[in-house]
């Protein structure tokens, strides 16, 4: 192809979803891989690929796919994930493991199968990791894992895969994708006076993927609107 190929994970809905939009907007050619087919899928040159990115024979299956439609790779955003939420005493070893599979793993998976296209391309990868890497609600100890081993996993890459490749990481805080209804006090409590929009993060990966970033690799983002650096006691 002519143009840059860009693949997203999780891109059916949320983060993932706008993120392709605005790739493609951009003039990337997408490869949008999620479990599930699009919400809406985005205007442009896009691609639909249905894929477990946590299952080693589907990631090669996915690559492969790419290599011979798209013959390229310029990017890679790994921005699937799952969340489940349970006290540790309930959370069974198969449930930790599919979430570690999934947050996780398919980062090291990916990057391994597309190794070569990207090297080739002197391509970028964004992982999207998330805030809960530095500070925890409870029950979430498998989310915080992987997300966690997803900010080191970064700059381990970075580091055995340039100067060809940059690999950087997203860890967005409150990011509003679920369509639920919020409330004047969910804005106020972020110091930038509201809740994150996909829009936010979806910015951010376009420049990390650009040329205006050429300098930057190795580096965790994090875009929360401040929550993480505000001081909270109980009055």
């Amino acid at each position: 192809m002519d143009r840059k190929v860009a693949l997203v994970t999780g891109a059916a809905r949320g983060i993932g979803l706008g993120v392709s939009a605005r790739l493609a907007r951009e003039g990337w050619h997408v490869v949008m891989a999620d479990l599930d087919p699009p919400l809406a899928p985005p205007p442009g040159s896009v691609r639909a690929a249905r894929a477990d990115v946590g299952d080693p024979a589907a990631v090669e299956a996915l690559v492969a796919g790419l290599r011979a439609e798209e013959g390229r790779l310029d990017a890679l955003v790994s921005n699937a994930g799952i969340m489940i939420r349970k006290p540790i005493r309930e959370l069974s070893v198969a449930e930790w493991s599919r979430v570690l599979a999934t947050n996780l793993s398919a980062t090291f998976l990916l990057v391994r199968a597309a190794e070569d296209l990207l090297r080739a391309a002197r391509g970028a990868v964004v992982t999207i990791a998330s805030t809960r890497a530095h500070q925890s609600e409870p029950h979430t100890e498998a989310y915080a894992a992987s997300k966690g081993g997803l900010v080191a996993l970064t700059h381990a890459l970075a580091i055995s895969l340039g100067p060809e490749v940059r690999v950087n990481c997203i860890s967005p805080g409150w990011i509003h994708t679920q369509g639920e209804v919020l409330r004047p006090e969910d804005h106020a409590q972020h110091p930038a006076g509201r809740v994150g929009r996909v829009e936010d993060v979806a910015a951010l990966v376009a420049w990390l993927i650009g040329p205006e970033s050429g300098f930057v690799t190795g580096a965790e983002f994090i875009v929360d609107g401040g929550m993480t650096r505000r001081m909270i006691y109980a009055e």
